[in-house]
C-alpha cells in the first residue's frame, strides 16, 4: 500500500496517517509534561538556583529550534519523514527514564539538552508528514487535531504526575520512571501504523538558495518573529497569577483550564481557516493575544485572571496549527519541510530573547511591564498582517 492511499484511510473522520502521528504527540507530550509538571521542584532538591533552572529549559529549546531547520532540509532531501520521527521520539522515550538517575543540575541540563535534540530532529519532518497526508482544503483541519492532540497530552501529563506523587510522596525519580511507559508506547504507533507521505516521484531536491521561497513567506516569517519577540514562556503568566494571591495548589488548575480550551477548539480553528482563510484567523489570534496580555498586565483579580487563561487557550487553537498551515500552504511541496523547519526554528530561537526581555521588565519595572510590552508587539503584528492579507488579495485578483 502506498502512503498516499494509506492517508486516504480515516479514523473519526480524521485521515489514518495524521491520526497516528495525533497519538503519538498525544502520548509523547504525556511523558514530557509528567516530567516538566515536576522538574523545578526536583531540580529545588538537587540544589539548583532558579536562575539555574531557567537556563536549563533556555539552552535546551534553544538546541532543539536550530536543529529543526536542519532536520527539515534533510528530509526533503532524502524524500522521508518517517525515519526522522522515529529518531526523535525515541530520543523522548529512551532518555526520560534518566531523569532518575540524576544527582546534580548540570547531569539533568546534559539529558534535557540531549532529549531536546530529539524534538528538533522529528517536528519539521513531522508537520511535513501532516502537510503531506492531508488534502489541500483541509490542511488546517489537520493541523488543529494535531494540536488539541498535542494539549490533551499537555493535561493528562501533570495530571497523571500528581497522581503519582500522591501515591508515592514526594518520590520525584519514580515519575520519571513511568512517565517513559507512553513515551515508548507513541514511538510504537509511529513505527507500525504511520507510513511515508513524501513522493518519491518528485526529484532529487538540489541546493536551497533564499531564492526558493517567495517573498509572502519571508514578510509572514518577519511578522511572526514581531510577534514572538512579545510571546514570552508561559511560566510568566502563572507567576501573575500567584502574585495576585491565587493559591499555589490551583496554579497547575487554571493552567489546566488553558490547555482544554486550546483541546476544544483548535479542530475547529482550523476547519475555519480552511474555509475562510488562514490570514484573517491568525489576525483575529494576534488582536486577541493583545487583548488577553493587556489584560494580565491591567488586573488583579483572581476571578478576571482564570477567564483571561481560558481565552488564552482560544488564542492559542487560534494559531499554532494555523501558522504551520499557512507555511504549508505557501511553501512549495518539494521544499515543504524545509520551509517548516526554518519557521520552527526562528520561533524557538526567538522566545528565548522574548522571555529574557519580559523576565527583566518583571523583575526591574512591574509585574505589569512584560504584559503591556507582549501586548504592543502583538497589535503590531496584527496590524502587519492586515497589510500581508491585503497585499495578496490585490495580487490574487489581477492574476
Amino acid at each position: 500500500m502506498s502512503g498516499d492511499e494509506h492517508s486516504k484511510k480515516k479514523i473519526m473522520g480524521i485521515e489514518k496517517n495524521i491520526f497516528f502521528v495525533g497519538l503519538t504527540s498525544f502520548l509523547t507530550d504525556t511523558t514530557t509534561k509528567m516530567i516538566y509538571a515536576i522538574m523545578p521542584l526536583f531540580l529545588m532538591t538537587l540544589g539548583a538556583s532558579k536562575t539555574e533552572i531557567s537556563l536549563i529549559e533556555g539552552v535546551a529549546e534553544s538546541t532543539a529550534s536550530l536543529i529543526k531547520a536542519l532536520s527539515g532540509w534533510w528530509s526533503d532531501k532524502i524524500r522521508k519523514n518517517k525515519p526522522f520521527m522515529i529518531i526523535g521520539y525515541a530520543f523522548t522515550a529512551m532518555l526520560s527514564p534518566l531523569f532518575a538517575l540524576a544527582a546534580t543540575p548540570l547531569q539533568v541540563l546534559m539529558i534535557r539538552f540531549t532529549e531536546r535534540i530529539g524534538k528538533g530532529i522529528r517536528t519539521a519532518p513531522r508537520d511535513s508528514l501532516i502537510a503531506s497526508s492531508s488534502e489541500e482544503d483541509a490542511r488546517g483541519r489537520s493541523f488543529g487535531f494535531h494540536k488539541a492532540m498535542d494539549n490533551s497530552g499537555a493535561i493528562i501529563g501533570p495530571l497523571v504526575a500528581a497522581g503519582v506523587l500522591l501515591m508515592f510522596p514526594g518520590d520525584y525519580r519514580r515519575v520519571f520512571m513511568f512517565a517513559a511507559i507512553p513515551g515508548l508506547l507513541g514511538m510504537a504507533s509511529i513505527i507500525f501504523f504511520v507510513k511515508e507521505a513524501k513522493s518519491k516521484r518528485l526529484p532529487p531536491l538540489g541546493r536551497i538558495t533564499l531564492k526558493d521561497f517567495p517573498r509572502r513567506y519571508y514578510a509572514f516569517l518577519a511578522i511572526v518573529f514581531i510577534f514572538t519577540l512579545g510571546n514570552s514562556t508561559d511560566a510568566l503568566l502563572l507567576v501573575k497569577a500567584s502574585d495576585i494571591g491565587i493559591e499555589a495548589a490551583f496554579i497547575p488548575v487554571i493552567y489546566l483550564i488553558f490547555n482544554s480550551v486550546s483541546v476544544v477548539f483548535a479542530v475547529p480553528a482550523g476547519v475555519i481557516s480552511d474555509r475562510f482563510g488562514r490570514e484573517r484567523l491568525i489576525i483575529l489570534g494576534y488582536l486577541l493575544y493583545s487583548a488577553i496580555y493587556f489584560g494580565f498586565g491591567w488586573t488583579s483579580s483572581k476571578l478576571t485572571v482564570v477567564m483571561l487563561f481560558a481565552l488564552y487557550g482560544l488564542y492559542s487553537a487560534a494559531t499554532d496549527g494555523v501558522q504551520k498551515a499557512l507555511v504549508a500552504d505557501i511553501v512549495d511541496k518539494e521544499k515543504r519541510g524545509t520551509g517548516l523547519g526554518i519557521y520552527n526554528c526562528l520561533v524557538g530561537v526567538t522566545l528565548l530573547p522574548a522571555s529574557l526581555v519580559a523576565g527583566f521588565l518583571y523583575d526591574n519595572i512591574n509585574n505589569r511591564a512584560p504584559f503591556y510590552y507582549g501586548s504592543m508587539l502583538a497589535f503590531v503584528s496584527a496590524v502587519l498582517m492586515i497589510f500581508l492579507y491585503r497585499k495578496n488579495l490585490r495580487h490574487a485578483r489581477k492574476s
